[in-house]
């Protein structure tokens, strides 16, 4: 256990063992012959006293020194000392935030019974989810992107610096300028043949070795353009010196916030690095002031910055909010033997998105990604050019209206395996005035719900399932209705 918990738990105990003998922080301080300052730091796990001031302070709350001093907390407590004890709250990211874990702390010891109990439930739905470390520390990300809209200049800027001292100016960004900068500046050694002759590695993207010379492995199957990001990435890493990262492409573990941030950061870089803000500020607006929606100026970015749909509108996510004032959602999905699984999402627009844990129901078909996967999953033969299409859905319920633009295609290193991925604009008063051809009569507008287990459309072609849950909350109601129905004959 370490110094910082055993600093917690004893600041818990003695706040209690205060509390229990009703003294105030002023009276105990006094009595203890201790400052009230320098109790309330002890309270907050912020400092430990020396055995005489213990022994002291046992003495006025009436308590054995063995006890107070003792890690061991009463069993009701069970859950908190877990929480106190968890790598979780050792590498939850709360500076970010602007919270104090130990103020969190405080919190729970104003009544620690129920905040056990409190933690005990969290703890229980946690585990029937299956939820780790790492959903909390990619959550923590997510929150963290949103609350900025997506947005890090500070990034921007070292990938303008990077640009202009390697004159990466010129576009597409080449992949052996890239390549030469990683290996000459950096000392790195650069192997595209190794991971594909080992069966167990061969579906990952790129795995980074640690060694006097670092070595970064990248699959040699990956169209040139992945390649390239890949590279920009690892650029990422060594100009803004971020060594806590993970090693493979699609992390297999997740140790630490920091690790999460890290990845984050070196991928954001490398996107900048490879679309920077201005020329996609322009090309974006080209897009933008289309009276009438066409995919032109879309595919055009693609074969201009060299870049995938993904790559591409995951960039829009990070430049458009604070470029031209409106927010966006993005969410990626894969289409694997006709399950859709949700891969990626950021929602600055507070819509009622789809979420990636707990829900075992059918995504609503009627979404644009969905229905990209749909669409795709019907071409036969090769593809030159990814699905690409543009949508107006209306939620049912809260009426809610956005313009979704996305694109589809297969999986390179698993081509059975098709991926959407889109970028959604609410509607609002400034939306028109900012993207001109949302009044387009011919883009396809289509009313749409969450999943097909809470639908309430009974004519949907492409429902997958009845709607079990929709049906569960009706029959509740009626329950309810023929309860409160004898209750008003029983009333005098």
């Amino acid at each position: 256990m370490s110094t910082d918990v055993i600093n917690l738990i004893f600041g818990m105990k003695l706040r209690q063992a205060r509390l229990e003998a009703n003294l105030s922080l002023t009276e105990f301080a006094a009595r203890a012959e201790l400052s009230p300052s320098y109790v309330t730091e002890m309270e907050k796990g912020r400092k430990y006293p020396k055995p005489d001031k213990i022994v002291k302070m046992a003495h006025v709350l009436g308590k054995a020194y063995d006890e107070l001093v003792s890690i061991k907390l009463n069993p009701a407590l069970a859950y908190l000392e877990n929480m106190l004890s968890s790598p979780l709250l050792r590498h939850f990211p709360f500076e970010e935030f602007e919270l104090d874990p130990n103020e969190l702390v405080g919190l729970f010891t104003k009544a620690p019974d129920k905040a056990s109990a409190l933690l005990h439930a969290i703890w229980e739905i946690a585990r029937q989810y299956d939820m780790k470390d790492e959903h909390f520390f990619r959550a923590a990300l997510r929150s963290y992107q949103e609350i900025h809209e997506n947005y890090f200049p500070e990034i921007e800027e070292e990938a303008e610096a990077f640009a202009a001292k390697y004159h990466l100016n010129l576009f597409p960004v080449g992949i052996e300028q890239l390549k030469q900068i990683l290996q000459q500046q950096f000392g790195y050694r650069v192997d595209e043949t190794t991971l594909a002759d080992h069966e167990l590695l061969s579906h990952y993207r790129a795995v980074y070795i640690d060694t006097p010379r670092k070595t970064l492995l990248i699959n040699p199957n990956l169209y040139e353009l992945q390649r390239k990001f890949i590279l920009a990435r690892e650029l990422g890493y060594a100009a803004l010196g971020l060594n806590e990262r993970s090693v493979t492409s699609t992390p297999d573990q997740v140790l630490s916030f920091r690790q999460v941030s890290n990845d984050f950061k070196a991928s954001y870089f490398g996107g900048a690095l490879l679309m920077p803000r201005q020329p996609m500020i322009a090309d974006i607006s080209t897009l933008f002031n289309q009276t009438s929606w066409s995919a032109e100026p879309l595919l055009a970015m693609l074969n201009h910055y060299d870049v995938t749909p993904e790559m591409l509108l995951y960039r829009f996510s990070e430049v458009i909010p604070a470029a031209f004032g409106i927010s966006l959602h993005f969410l990626r999905f894969h289409n694997v033997d006709g399950s859709y699984k949700l891969i990626k999402r950021i929602n600055m627009n507070r819509l009622l998105l789809p979420s990636g844990i707990g829900l075992h129901e059918h995504y609503c078909r009627r979404w644009l990604a969905s229905r990209l996967l749909i669409n795709l999953s019907e071409q036969t033969g090769p593809q030159q050019q990814p699905l690409v299409d543009v949508q107006i859905s209306q939620f049912l319920e809260s009426q809610d209206r956005f313009l979704d633009i996305g694109f589809a295609r297969p999986l390179v290193l698993t081509p059975t395996v098709g991926s959407s991925v889109v970028v959604g604009f609410r509607f609002t008063p400034e939306l028109s005035k900012v993207i001109k051809f949302v009044d387009d009569p011919a883009i396809h507008r289509t009313v749409i719900h969450e999943t097909c287990q809470r639908c309430p459309i009974d004519d949907c072609a492409v429902r997958k399932s009845v709607p079990t849950v929709l049906w569960g909350e009706q029959l509740r109601d009626r329950r309810n209705a023929a309860i409160a129905e004898i209750r008003r004959t029983l009333l005098p």
